[in-house]
Parts: structure tokens; C-alpha cells; sequence
């Protein structure tokens, strides 16, 4: 029975190690960030690699540009057509940004990995911080600032490409509309899509005078991707 009994409190410390091996640490090193400014030109970054590249200048004036910066943005893809039989796969934002686990400025832990960010993540005003650290405008405060432009759907994959949800691939400041999030959850009325972060409406264009009229400035959420 001692024997036994030395087994199972070996195999419940075995247990616990393990776990504690799988969690990860309670502080890091900012590996996310909302833009402390958009690009000037409302919705258009010059597609993907634009966004990304203007997550890695903000990261690299922040001290972080030794990681891999990408901009959390989803890109539909295209139907088979006559010149393109095989049609075009679509780019999803949360296959864009790693595996996590991911920080803000301040050290404090946003996501454990791409499950928990779209399920349970520690997203809030408080916490999605610029890459300075600093707060980012919500509902109630002047200007709002809130909605973060994503193109996509909760669980972070594109739209179909019926559509414009992406400012035509984050390339257009005039036509179009994309899909935001609210980083601070919440909204006018108290239903899901007020309270997601990637998730909440489409803006009323893709300018940066339409942008502000439904509540954003063009900002991005960006993630270190290694």
C-alpha cells in the first residue's frame, strides 16, 4: 500500500509539472499591439504586405522590430472564372499571426494561443494597448475610436467574396467597406456583435473620413508571429 500509495503522489506530481510546463508565463514581452495610428489613407495599407510592414515599423520604433510583425486582416479569395479555373484560396487573419502566446506593451498576457484568442482571450480597453502602452479611445470618449479593422468573421476566417469586406483587399480609400471590431467590447446596444473584438459591423466606407464616422481611425491589431 506505501509503494501505491508513493506511485500515485509520483504520478500526481508527474501531472502538475506537465501543466505547468503547458501554461504559459504569466508576463512576456509585447508581442501584440493595437496601431497607435492608421496609414494616413483610411483603409488602404497597399494590400497585406503593407500591413504588415506598417505593424513591423511601429513594432521596430517601439523596440520589438526583431519579431515578425503581421497584421491581424483576412483577404477573400476568388470563384473559378474562365481565367482562373482553380479560383483563389482566401488568406484567414488567424493563420497569419502565429501560434502565440501573446503580450501587450505592459507584459500582460492577451491569448494563450489562436483557440483561446478567439474563445476566452483577455481583450479589453484595459488591455489592447497600443505599442506604446498606451489606451486606445472607446465608446464614450472623444473621438471614439473603437472599431479595428479586421475583414473577418469571429473565428478569424474571411468572408466569402460576394461582398466587399476588405476595402478591396486594403487597397482602396474611396469604394468599398470592411468589417471592424470593437477592441474596448462594447456597444450601443448590449448583443454579441457590440462585444467583438474582430467581429461588430461594416464601417461606413473605406476614407478615413468614413472610417471616423463610424467610430475607428484605421487602426490594426498586430501580432508577433514568432
Amino acid at each position: 500500500m506505501r509503494q501505491k500509495a508513493r506511485a500515485l503522489a509520483l504520478t500526481a506530481t508527474a501531472a502538475a509539472l506537465l501543466g505547468a510546463c503547458a501554461m504559459p508565463p504569466a508576463t512576456g514581452p509585447m508581442s501584440f499591439f493595437i496601431t497607435s495610428v492608421g496609414s494616413g489613407k483610411g483603409a488602404d495599407f497597399g494590400g497585406l504586405a503593407g500591413a504588415d510592414a506598417h505593424c513591423q515599423k511601429l513594432a521596430a520604433a517601439a523596440g520589438a522590430g526583431s519579431k515578425t510583425w503581421r497584421a491581424y486582416l483576412s483577404v477573400p479569395g476568388a470563384f473559378p472564372s474562365p481565367t482562373n479555373a482553380g479560383g483563389t484560396p482566401s488568406i484567414h487573419a488567424r493563420d497569419r499571426i502565429g501560434t502565440g502566446p501573446w503580450f501587450n506593451a505592459k507584459g500582460v498576457l492577451i491569448a494563450r494561443d489562436v483557440a483561446h484568442l478567439h474563445n476566452g482571450n483577455n481583450l479589453s480597453k484595459e488591455t489592447a494597448l497600443d505599442e506604446k502602452g498606451a489606451v486606445i479611445k472607446g465608446r464614450g470618449d472623444t473621438p471614439n475610436e473603437h472599431d479595428i479593422l479586421t475583414g473577418s468573421r469571429a473565428d478569424g476566417t474571411a468572408f466569402a467574396p460576394q461582398t466587399d469586406t476588405t476595402c478591396k483587399a486594403w487597397t482602396s480609400s474611396t469604394e468599398g467597406s470592411a468589417i471592424v471590431g470593437h477592441h474596448d467590447r462594447t456597444g450601443p446596444l448590449p448583443e454579441n456583435w457590440a462585444k467583438s473584438w474582430n467581429f461588430s459591423h461594416q464601417s461606413a466606407g473605406c476614407s478615413q473620413e468614413a472610417l471616423v464616422r463610424t467610430g475607428g481611425s484605421g487602426r490594426l491589431y498586430c501580432f508577433a508571429s514568432n
